[in-house]
């Protein structure tokens, strides 16, 4: 580990003078890429040194120890020493976290699919809700969100929605929300107060282009049709809605929100060059079945990954065992309670598996 980050302190020096040649800055593609790296390991090198630090004052209090005649002295240095310690084990085990290789889609923006699985009504009514939930945490950390395709339920909520979330890490923070979300709580149509369990599913698909993925434009069908619903002004009264469909793999996208037809294409292709990169990915891994299936899961009320409990206002999350009674801060937008946890987890996880 050592050596490796004496070469990443070469490579912060090298990138350092990089940076203030003129003809580099100039060239805003190389410059961006080298201000990315230099930012990456500019944090990493502080933990570095603060690592390095550490060990120096603890060899030096040693120093001191041997010459130091005072009991009261020797004391504090030792206990000084204790800390040190702490701190330095501590510090080391961040490097190796900083170290861990980066999961190549953090930094992409994303496809953000809900829909609504088992429970009727009341799925489609969370469904709206948790919507707003991660519409509320995207203003909060000043990402956009984009409705791209969205299908209202028979008595309010939302069958399903795609929207595209841009900014800076969205991936890396919302990456661990695909699954099954089970939901429970008392409708508001039941009388007799019996709480009822509905699920809904979420995907998390970074963002692709054309560029990621070899497509053939000949398999690609395009049809246009009138937008349905209450669309609004021109997008009811023109064929501006736009379905495609990848003919070799079956994946149908559809778009009507946008009032031209330009529009609704071009963000029914994104969410279809998402969808095909996650599926060239999953052959690549040699998974047994679909990701997004694997992501989401069918909806069943047996499979879940988080659960939502109104009545006792908690959440749990299944995967690490997690509860937390912060219902209302996840709700209006806070997830941090949810993710930081879960980061954690699977960095130890990753940890795990490199020491193996």
């Amino acid at each position: 580990m050592f050596s490796h980050l004496e070469d990443l302190k070469i490579e912060f020096t090298k990138i350092t003078e990089q940076v203030q040649d003129q003809l580099i800055v100039k060239d805003k593609k190389k410059y961006s890429q080298l201000m990315k790296r230099f930012s990456e390991l500019e944090s990493l090198l502080s933990v570095y040194k603060q690592y390095t630090d550490s060990i120096k004052s603890i060899k030096s209090n040693i120093d001191l120890l041997s010459s130091e005649k005072d009991e009261e002295m020797r004391s504090l240095i030792k206990q000084d020493n204790v800390e040190l310690e702490k701190t330095k084990e501590s510090l080391s085990e961040n490097l190796k976290i900083l170290l861990l290789p980066k999961d190549p889609n953090d930094d992409k923006n994303i496809i953000l699919e809900i829909r609504a699985g088992a429970g009727g009504d009341e799925a489609s009514l969370f469904s709206e809700e948790l919507f707003r939930a991660y519409n509320l945490c995207a203003s909060g950390k000043k990402w956009k969100m984009e409705v791209m395709s969205l299908s209202e339920g028979n008595s309010g909520g939302l069958k399903e929605v795609i929207a595209s979330v841009s900014g800076s890490g969205v991936y890396s923070f919302l990456k661990y929300e695909s699954g099954v979300h089970r939901v429970q709580r008392v409708p508001k149509t039941e009388s007799q107060g019996r709480v009822h369990t509905s699920t809904i599913t979420v995907a998390i698909l970074p963002e692709a282009t054309a560029v990621d993925i070899n497509i053939n434009q000949n398999d690609l069908r395009i049809d246009v049709y009138r937008s349905s619903g209450n669309g609004g002004q021109s997008v009811n009264t023109t064929d501006s809605a736009v379905r495609i469909t990848h003919i070799p793999t079956g994946i149908v996208v559809t778009c009507q929100d946008g009032k031209s037809q330009h529009s609704n294409k071009d963000k029914a292709l994104k969410v279809l060059y998402s969808r095909l990169k996650q599926a060239e990915e999953d052959k690549a891994n040699k998974d047994a079945s679909d990701k997004r299936l694997s992501l989401i899961g069918t909806g069943d009320r047996s499979e879940r990954i988080r659960t939502y409990n109104f009545p006792q206002m908690r959440i749990t999350d299944h995967r690490i065992g997690l509860t937390v009674h912060k219902l209302n801060d996840v709700i209006n937008g806070d997830f941090e309670c949810l993710v930081g946890p879960l980061v954690t987890y699977f960095q130890t996880e990753r940890l795990k598996a490199s020491d193996s």
